[in-house]
């Protein structure tokens, strides 16, 4: 795994990343997946909450907004 890999919660808002792994399992990565949760897609972390939770994300011309706790489970190369 190279070395500048960060989980899509710690990607700064208006950055733009490359999803590189799902780190989460069953039904929840298969919906990631469905979503458009894969390698090497371009995600960029949109715009938060006022509360600072959830964050919402482009991926694939889709805005969609994913809890720090779901967000952490994405591994993503940030660009």
């Amino acid at each position: 795994m190279e070395k500048h890999v960060i989980t899509l919660d710690k990607l700064p808002i208006g950055k733009t990343g490359r999803v590189a792994a799902l780190l989460s399992k069953g039904l929840f990565r298969r919906r990631l997946l469905d979503l458009g949760f894969v390698p090497g897609t371009p995600i960029t972390a949109y715009f938060t909450s006022f509360t600072g939770d959830p964050t919402a994300y482009r991926i694939r011309g889709t805005v969609i907004a994913l809890r720090k706790e779901d967000a952490s489970k994405i591994l993503v190369i940030p660009e």
